[in-house]
C-alpha cells in the first residue's frame, strides 16, 4: 500500500484566545496516516492569542507558527503556505470544527479527482437564540443565496467550496491569494483557478462545522463589509456579475428609495405616499419566508429569523451599493 502524502494545514488567526487552544488540539487530531503539520499565521492581536500559540509551538512538535504583522486574512494564509513544507495544502479556521477524518477525505479527493481544491459545506451551528436564526439564515437560499456550499447540491464541479484543500502547484500557479481582497479572497481565488482551467470539487458530505456571529452588531457588520468586497470582485472580474449578486442591493435600494418617498409624501404631494408600497411589500415577503424557513427552529429563533433576514439582505446591498 502506497505510503499516504504529507499535508500541512494552514490557517491565520487573531484574537482568539479563547478557541486557540481548542481549535490546534483538534486539528493535530485529525485521523490520518500521513505526516501532518499545521501552519498557523498569527496577526496582531488584543489578547493572548500570540503567547498562547507559542506556548502551543513549544508544545506541539508539528505546530509551526509564524507572524503575520499586517493582520488580513489573505496575507495571513499566504505567509502560512509559503512556511508549509508539504504539497496538499488544508485551509482551516479559527471559527470551524474540522471532522476527524476531514484531512483523509480531503486526500482522497484531491488525488482521486486531479482538482486543484476540493471542499464541501458550510454547516452553521448558533448555540444562542439569535445565532441558531443567523445559521438558518447562512443556510437558506433566501438568505445567502444558492451556492452550494452554503446550500448543499450534488458532488462536481462548482465555482467556489467551503475553506478548500488545495494541489500546491495549482495555488503557487496563479499567485496564491489575492492580498488585495480582504474578504471574498476564498471566491477570488477558485475564480482564477478556474479561469486556469482547473477543478473546484465540491462534495456536500464534507461538512465543517462553523459558529455564526451571535450579536446583531457583529452580523450586521460581517455582511456589510462583505457586500463591499463582493463589489470589489465584480468590479476586478466584471464577468462575474450575476442576478444573485444584484438582488441584495436592488432590495436595499427598493426598500431606502421607497421609504424616503412615502415619509416626503406626508408633507408633499400625496402620491409619493405610493413609495411605502416597497418596503412594505419586502417586509411581508420576508417575514412569510423567514417563518417558513424557520418552521422547525425553537419559537424565539422562529420568530427572529424574518428580520435576521433582513439584516443580512438590507447589511449586505448596502456594503455592495457603498463599495464598503
Amino acid at each position: 500500500m502506497a505510503e499516504a502524502p504529507g499535508v500541512s494545514v494552514f490557517m491565520t488567526v487573531r484574537d482568539e484566545e479563547a478557541d486557540l487552544r481548542d481549535c490546534v488540539e483538534r486539528i493535530l487530531a485529525q485521523e490520518y496516516d500521513g505526516d501532518l503539520e499545521l501552519v498557523l499565521a498569527v496577526g496582531p492581536s488584543r489578547d493572548r492569542t500570540a503567547e498562547i500559540a507559542a506556548a502551543l509551538a513549544a508544545e506541539q512538535p508539528r505546530l509551526t507558527v509564524v507572524d503575520n504583522p499586517a493582520g488580513w486574512t489573505p496575507q495571513g494564509l499566504n505567509r502560512a503556505v509559503a512556511a508549509a513544507r508539504h504539497d496538499l495544502l488544508v485551509r482551516a479556521d479559527g471559527h470551524s470544527l474540522l471532522p476527524p477524518d476531514y484531512v483523509a477525505r480531503v486526500v482522497d479527493l484531491l488525488v482521486g479527482t486531479g482538482a486543484a481544491n476540493v471542499g464541501g459545506r458550510m454547516r452553521p451551528e448558533g448555540t444562542t437564540t439569535l445565532g441558531r436564526a443567523v445559521a438558518r439564515a447562512m443556510s437558506s437560499r433566501w438568505g445567502i443565496g444558492g451556492a452550494a456550499f452554503h446550500t448543499g447540491g450534488e458532488p462536481g464541479p462548482q465555482p467556489t467550496v467551503y475553506l478548500g484543500s488545495f494541489r500546491r502547484d495549482a495555488f503557487e500557479s496563479v499567485g496564491g491569494y489575492d492580498e488585495f481582497f480582504r474578504r471574498a479572497q476564498d471566491w477570488e481565488l477558485n475564480h482564477r483557478l478556474r479561469e486556469a482551467g482547473e477543478t473546484i470539487w465540491f462534495d456536500p458530505s464534507l461538512a465543517v462545522v462553523y459558529h455564526p456571529r451571535s450579536t446583531w452588531r457583529s452580523f450586521a457588520r460581517q455582511q456589510y463589509t462583505t457586500g463591499g468586497w463582493r463589489r470589489r470582485v465584480v468590479e476586478r472580474h466584471p464577468r462575474t456579475l450575476n442576478a444573485r449578486y444584484l438582488a441584495p442591493p436592488a432590495a436595499t435600494a427598493a426598500v431606502v428609495v421607497g421609504t424616503v418617498a412615502g415619509v416626503a409624501g406626508l408633507v408633499g404631494p400625496r402620491w409619493l405616499r405610493l413609495g411605502l408600497a416597497a418596503p412594505a411589500a419586502y417586509a411581508a415577503g420576508v417575514t412569510v419566508v423567514g417563518l417558513r424557513e424557520g418552521a422547525d427552529l425553537d419559537p424565539a429563533s422562529r420568530r427572529l429569523l424574518p428580520a435576521v433576514l433582513a439584516t443580512m439582505h438590507l447589511s449586505w446591498g448596502w456594503g455592495f451599493l457603498r463599495r464598503a
